[in-house]
C-alpha cells in the first residue's frame, strides 16, 4: 500500500483546566467560539462529576474534560484532544 507524508501544520492550542473565567486563562479565539455557539458548557461540577465542554467540530459535537487540549485548526475550527494524543502528535 502506498504511504504519504502529511505537511506539518502549526496550530494554536491550550490545555483546558475546567474553567474559563478570564482572558488570561483562555485565548481570545476560544471566547469568540463561545460567543458564536461553537463551544458551550455541558455540565458543571456536581458531586463527583467534572465540568464538561461541548465543542461543535466539523465531524459533529465532541466533549472535552479538564486536562484536554482545545485545538484551533487551520480553518478556524475547534476540536478537543486528549493529553496523551496531543503529546504524541
Amino acid at each position: 500500500m502506498p504511504k504519504y507524508r502529511k505537511k506539518p501544520v502549526v496550530v494554536e492550542a491550550f490545555q483546558w483546566n475546567g474553567t474559563y473565567e478570564t482572558l488570561d486563562d483562555t485565548p481570545r479565539w476560544f471566547w469568540d467560539a463561545r460567543l458564536r455557539g461553537a463551544v458551550f458548557h455541558f455540565s458543571g461540577k456536581m458531586g463527583n462529576r467534572e465540568a464538561v465542554l461541548a465543542i461543535k467540530t466539523l465531524e459533529g459535537e465532541h466533549k472535552a474534560l479538564p486536562g484536554d487540549w482545545i485545538i484551533r485548526g487551520v480553518k478556524d475550527e475547534l476540536y478537543p484532544c486528549k493529553p496523551d494524543i496531543f503529546e504524541l502528535t
